[in-house]
């Protein structure tokens, strides 16, 4: 079992690390060897989209996923989550790795097909509307809510990074994306597969509490 990653930080400002974050952990070492057979000798370009308090980044990091010397991006809105990524990096010893936080709005920050492992536990809580970004860094719990409430189905956001793997992610680009139960998660792998000709994988599928979470990998073979 590889170890998870020590986290303290102010849990009113990001997102606690819960069912779903250890669920995506699990995933993740599930697929290791996968991984690792997958970019062997290549230098693989790591993006976490919303890291909050940076455990799953770190736990890449830590334990050299996908492989080592592998550069690690972790991009959030959110600026409390990026500093507290940095912080919890720091405090699992990570310095040596390449690491760099990025404040942006998903991948709008990076260059098309540039991603070889993207990374997102998303907000998948259906409400009536995605919250509005707070206008001012000291806005708390309106941040808490972006983190969480993800629109009709709770998909909204979650479907626009499906939209957009094809330019997202390089030619042997992976995507491990978390789903609950309201997400319909079934439908969504058919209408990737059929719409933009993506496989999928269930990689780890549990209940937790009143949810019932998965984590599911989407990939091409070339």
């Amino acid at each position: 079992m590889l170890p998870t990653p020590y986290v303290k930080c102010d849990y009113s400002k990001v997102y606690e690390p819960s069912e779903d974050s250890f669920l995506l952990l699990d995933a993740l070492e599930e697929d290791k060897q996968y991984l690792q057979q997958k970019f062997q000798n290549q230098l693989a370009v790591v993006c976490e989209l919303g890291p909050g308090s940076g455990i799953v980044t770190t736990f890449l990091m830590q334990n050299e996923i996908p492989i080592k010397n592998s550069l690690y991006f972790a991009v959030d809105i959110n600026p409390w989550a990026l500093e507290t990524t940095l912080d919890t990096a720091k405090r699992n010893s990570c310095e040596k790795y390449f690491m760099d936080p990025v404040r942006s709005s998903l991948c709008s920050s990076f260059r098309n097909n540039e991603i070889d492992l993207l990374v997102f536990n998303p907000p998948y809580v259906p409400a009536e509307e995605v919250p509005l970004i707070p206008k001012s860094k000291e806005y708390i719990d309106e941040w808490l809510d972006l983190a969480l409430l993800g629109g009709k189905d709770g998909m909204d956001v979650t479907q626009i990074v499906l939209d957009n793997l094809n330019q997202t992610l390089s030619t042997k680009g992976i995507a491990y994306i978390l789903f609950c139960a309201r997400n319909k998660p079934e439908e969504v792998v058919k209408l990737m597969k059929k719409k933009y000709n993506w496989d999928s994988k269930l990689i780890v599928h549990r209940k937790a509490g009143w949810e019932v979470l998965s984590v599911y990998r989407f990939y091409k073979d070339i």
